[in-house]
C-alpha cells in the first residue's frame, strides 16, 4: 500500500528544520548548511552531485532509504525557491540545475499558478494551488502504487501531521543548536496525533530517528 512519507529531514537539537534569515545566496538560512553534516558524506550524496567515492555507514543506509519506492515527492514553495507572491516570469525552475535529484513528478504548493516545468532526468514540477489533499491526491495518482514522500519544508511537512495524512518519518537530528528558525513540531501535539518512535540509531553527525502512527 502507498505511504505518504518523510525521509532524511535534518533537524537542529532545538528543532529547527532550518535556519533563520533564508536567501537566495543562503538557501538553507544561517547555520542551516551544517545541520546537513551527516549526509554529505556519503556515497549516496557523492553520487547526486556528480562526484565519486563516500562513506557506506549507516548514514549513507538512511539516504539510500530515503529514495527507495518514491513514485512522487510534494515540497512546499520555499523547497522550490525563494521567490514569494506571483511568479515574475518562467526564468526559476529550482535550486538545483537542469537535473534535480527527483526523477519522478514532484508537485510543489503554491498560490499562485504556473505551467509545468518539464526538467531532466524525469522530473516535472507540478503546481499545486488547491491546497495539501489535492496536491497529495494528484501526487498518489502519479506514484502508480508506489510511495509519496514530502520533501518539506517544515511547515508543509507540519500541515501533513496535523491532518494525520504522514504515515512514515525519518528524521536525522543534527549535534547543533540554530536558536531560531522554521520549527518543525510548533503547535503539535504528536502523542495526541497518534505518532511514536520506531526506531533509532546514533552515528557521529545524527541521530536517525523513525516515527510512525500506531
Amino acid at each position: 500500500m502507498s505511504k505518504l512519507r518523510v525521509n532524511a529531514f535534518t533537524l537542529s537539537l532545538d528543532g529547527y528544520g532550518a535556519g533563520p534569515d533564508q536567501t537566495l545566496e543562503n538557501p538553507l538560512g544561517v547555520g542551516g548548511e551544517a545541520l546537513h553534516k551527516w549526509m554529505v558524506g556519503t556515497r549516496s550524496f557523492h553520487q547526486m552531485v556528480g562526484k565519486d567515492g563516500g562513506t557506506t555507514d549507516v548514514d549513507d543506509r538512511f539516504t539510500v532509504r530515503s529514495f527507495e519506492n518514491v513514485g512522487a515527492w510534494i515540497l512546499g514553495r520555499n523547497m522550490f525557491g525563494p521567490i514569494r507572491g506571483d511568479w515574475p516570469d518562467e526564468n526559476w525552475k529550482g535550486w538545483w540545475g537542469d537535473n534535480p535529484p527527483y526523477h519522478v513528478p514532484v508537485f510543489v504548493l503554491t498560490h499562485y499558478k504556473r505551467e509545468p516545468i518539464i526538467m531532466e532526468g524525469g522530473t516535472t514540477f507540478h503546481f499545486v494551488t488547491d491546497g495539501i489533499h489535492a496536491a497529495l491526491e494528484q501526487a498518489k495518482a502519479a506514484a502508480a502504487g508506489k510511495d509519496v514522500r514530502v520533501g518539506g519544508g517544515a511547515s508543509t511537512i507540519r500541515q501533513y501531521l496535523q491532518e494525520k495524512l504522514i504515515d512514515e518519518m525519518h528524521l536525522a537530528i543534527s549535534p547543533m543548536l540554530l536558536g531560531s528558525g522554521e520549527h518543525l513540531f510548533a503547535g503539535l501535539d504528536m502523542l495526541k496525533l497518534g505518532y511514536r518512535c520506531t526506531e533509532q540509531v546514533t552515528t557521529a553527525d545524527a541521530t536517525h530517528v523513525m516515527i510512525g502512527r500506531g
